[in-house]
């Protein structure tokens, strides 16, 4: 499981024109799921994530989490975080099926919901993400228990 999280002003999700999800001050999070990626990867990652402490305390350190702050969370599926390229053009054959992804996707927005307000883009659909990036801080999270560390 990947995620490529993003410390935001805002961000915001469309799909047709018209805005699915949308934050104010939090993290703007794609969200990738690999083959053998499971409820354990996805419990792992929510826990990580909530607890990143990416976000400015009194001193300027980075010290608080999205939960400190009274941050939100936006969501945003993407498969592509899985695509390799050998060549000129991505294979995505290390992706979770659309089916299984989908539902390991909702489970990881119920993760979250329980600690901090999130808002979601919409699976398998065709997304516009906006955000305002701050600082900018981009951090990338993996898990895979089936790896050997």
């Amino acid at each position: 499981m990947k995620l490529v999280v993003q410390r935001v002003t805002n961000a915001n999700v469309k799909v047709d024109n018209e805005t699915v999800g949308q934050i104010d001050e939090g993290l703007m999070v794609l969200v990738g799921f690999g083959l053998n990626d499971t409820i354990k990867e996805a419990d792992f990652l929510a826990r990580k994530l909530i607890k990143l402490r990416i976000f400015a305390d009194e001193e300027g350190k980075m010290n608080r989490s999205v939960k400190d702050i009274s941050g939100k969370v936006l969501l945003v599926p993407q498969f592509t975080l899985y695509g390799k390229v050998k060549k000129n053009r991505p294979s995505f054959h290390k992706a979770l099926n659309p089916e299984d992804a989908s539902k390991l996707f909702d489970y990881f927005v119920e993760k979250c919901s329980e600690e901090v307000p999130v808002q979601t883009g919409e699976f398998g659909a065709f997304m516009e993400v906006s955000l305002l990036n701050n600082g900018p801080v981009t951090i990338i999270l993996e898990k895979d228990f089936s790896e050997v560390d």
